[in-house]
C-alpha cells in the first residue's frame, strides 16, 4: 500500500514537471530566479516591512522586554519550518501562484471540476494579496513624502509632526508621492522576476539593513538611551504569564514571516528544482528577526533618550521618530538615512504583494508581463487614492489583515497538506536537499501549522487583529 502511495506522488511530480516545460501559459517558459542569492534577499525583502519598524519594537518593549522574544522565537522557529517552507515548496512544486497551484491540488485529489474549482478558491489570497498592496501603497507613499521632506530640511523645520502627518494623511493628501511610490515599484516589476524584482532586492535588502545599522549605531551614542536598552532588554519574566504576550508573539511572527497562502508562494513558483526550500526559509526567519531587533534597539533607546512614548503603527515612524530626529544633534542626516530604508523596506514588500495578482493574469489569462503589470497598477491607482485617509487606509488595512489574509495561509496549508496526496508535500521540500526531511514534517505541517493558521483566524478576529 506504502508502495502504491509513493507511486502516485511520484507519477503525479512527473506530470507536474512536464506541464512547467512549456510554462504556466502553454508556451512562453517562466521566468525564474537567477540565483539562490537573489532568492533568500527577495523573500526576505517580502518579510522586512512596516511591521519590523513600527511594530516589533512596540510588541518588545511592551510585552516583558527580552522576554517577549522566546514565545516570539519559537513561533518564528516553529511557522518558519512548516508554513514557509511548505508555501515555497508548494509555489516551486505547481510552478504557479495560488490559483494555479489549487487547480492542480484539486486535479490531483480527482475532485470533478477540481482545477477549475481550485482556481476559485485561489481568488482569496491572490485578491487578498492584491488588497494589502493598495493599502500598503499609500504608507509607501507617506515614507516617500518624508524622504524628500528630511532631503529639503521640510520635515526638521517642523513645529508640530502630527500635524504634518495628519495633513499629508488625509483625502487626496499624498497624490503626487503615492503615485510616485507605484511607480517605482511597478517600473521594476515590469523587467520581469530576474531582471526586475530580484536584482532590485540584491541591491535594497542588503542597504537597508547597512542603513539601520548605522543609525543604531548613532543611538547608542545619545544620551539616555541606556534606559531604553534597559526596557528593551531586560527581560520580565511575569509577562510570560500572561496570554495576551503569546497570543501577539504568534500575530508577529506570522505576519512578520508573510505567510498568506501567495507572496511566498508566488515567489517560490519562480524556483529551480535544485535549490534547498529549507535552507531559505531558515534564512529569511533568520534575517527577518534581526531586522526586527535591529529596528527595536534604533527606535526604543531614541524614543527613551528624549523622554517620549513607545507607541506602535504609523504614529511611531511619522511622529514620534520624527520628533526624536528634531531634537538630535545631524538628526537631519539621520532622518533622511531612516527613511530612505523605510522606503526600501516597502518596495520590497510591495513588490512581493503585487507580484500575485500580475503572476494571476499572466498565467490564467495569458497576458503578457507589461500588460499585466499595467492592469494592476491602473487598480492600485483607481482604489488607493481613495483610502488615502489615516483612518480609511487604517479600516481597510485592519480587514485585510484580520479576515482574509490568514484565511489565504490556512487554505494553502490545506491544499498542499491535505488535497495533494499524502507524501507530496514532504518529497517537494526535500527536492534539493542532501538529506531527507524526519518524519516530524508531517506531523507538524498537516496538524500544527494547520491548526495554528485557524488559531490565528480566530484570534485575529477576537483580538481585531494580532499583527
Amino acid at each position: 500500500m506504502a508502495n502504491r502511495s509513493d507511486n502516485i506522488v511520484a507519477e503525479e511530480a512527473r506530470a507536474i514537471e512536464v506541464g512547467e516545460e512549456t510554462g504556466a501559459t502553454g508556451g512562453r517558459r517562466r521566468d525564474t530566479w537567477a540565483t539562490h542569492t537573489g532568492f533568500i534577499l527577495a523573500c526576505v525583502g517580502s518579510a522586512v516591512g512596516m511591521a519590523n519598524i513600527w511594530l516589533f519594537p512596540y510588541r518588545v518593549a511592551q510585552l516583558g522586554g527580552a522576554a517577549f522574544l522566546i514565545p516570539y522565537l519559537i513561533f518564528v522557529a516553529l511557522l518558519g519550518f512548516t508554513g514557509v517552507i511548505g508555501e515555497m515548496s508548494f509555489g516551486r512544486a505547481m510552478g504557479t501562484g495560488p490559483m494555479g497551484a489549487f487547480g492542480k491540488a484539486m486535479e490531483m485529489r480527482g475532485v470533478k471540476n477540481g482545477n477549475r474549482i481550485g482556481k476559485i478558491i485561489g481568488l482569496v489570497p491572490t485578491l487578498g494579496s492584491l488588497a494589502l498592496a493598495i493599502g500598503y501603497a499609500v504608507v509607501l507613499g507617506w515614507a516617500c513624502h518624508y524622504l524628500f521632506s528630511a532631503l529639503t530640511g521640510e520635515l526638521m523645520a517642523q513645529t508640530d509632526t502630527g500635524a504634518f502627518f495628519g495633513a499629508m494623511a488625509s483625502d487626496f493628501g499624498n497624490v503626487t508621492f503615492h503615485l510616485l511610490g507605484l511607480a517605482v515599484t511597478f517600473g521594476i516589476m515590469i523587467l520581469g522576476v530576474s531582471r526586475g524584482i530580484e536584482k532590485a532586492n540584491k541591491v535594497l535588502m542588503p542597504t537597508f539593513f547597512v542603513l539601520f545599522v548605522i543609525i543604531a549605531i548613532r543611538v547608542a551614542t545619545l544620551s539616555g538611551a541606556e534606559a531604553g536598552y534597559m526596557y528593551l532588554l531586560v527581560p520580565r519574566w511575569e509577562a510570560l504569564l500572561n496570554p495576551t504576550t503569546w497570543v501577539y508573539a504568534l500575530g508577529q511572527a506570522f505576519f512578520s514571516l508573510s505567510l498568506a497562502g501567495c507572496g511566498t508562494l508566488v515567489y517560490g513558483s519562480y524556483l529551480k528544482k535544485d535549490v534547498d526550500v529549507v535552507d531559505a526559509a531558515k534564512n529569511v526567519a533568520i534575517f527577518d528577526t534581526i531586522a526586527g531587533l535591529v529596528a527595536a534597539c534604533v527606535v526604543v533607546p531614541a524614543v527613551f533618550a528624549f523622554g517620549l512614548d513607545v507607541s506602535s503603527g504609523p504614529p511611531l515612524l511619522f511622529i514620534t521618530l520624527a520628533q526624536v530626529f528634531q531634537e538630535m544633534p545631524f538628526g537631519g542626516i539621520f532622518a533622511i538615512i531612516l527613511f530612505v530604508a523605510v522606503v526600501f523596506a516597502a518596495i520590497t514588500s510591495l513588490m512581493n504583494l503585487f507580484e500575485a495578482p500580475v503572476e494571476a493574469l499572466q498565467g490564467q489569462l495569458g497576458l503578457s508581463r507589461v500588460v499585466s503589470v499595467g492592469i494592476v497598477a491602473v487598480a492600485a491607482v483607481v482604489v488607493g487614492l481613495f483610502i488615502e485617509g489615516g483612518s480609511a487606509v487604517s479600516d481597510w488595512m485592519d480587514v485585510i489583515s484580520i479576515y482574509v489574509i490568514p484565511v489565504g495561509a490556512f487554505l494553502a496549508a490545506v491544499m498542499f497538506f491535505w488535497v495533494c496526496p499524502a507524501g507530496f508535500a514532504k518529497q517537494q521540500a526535500e527536492l534539493g536537499r542532501a538529506k531527507p526531511l524526519g518524519k516530524w514534517f508531517n506531523f507538524m505541517t498537516r496538524y500544527v501549522f494547520v491548526g495554528i493558521t485557524a488559531v490565528v483566524i480566530v484570534l485575529g478576529i477576537f483580538y481585531g487583529g494580532i499583527g
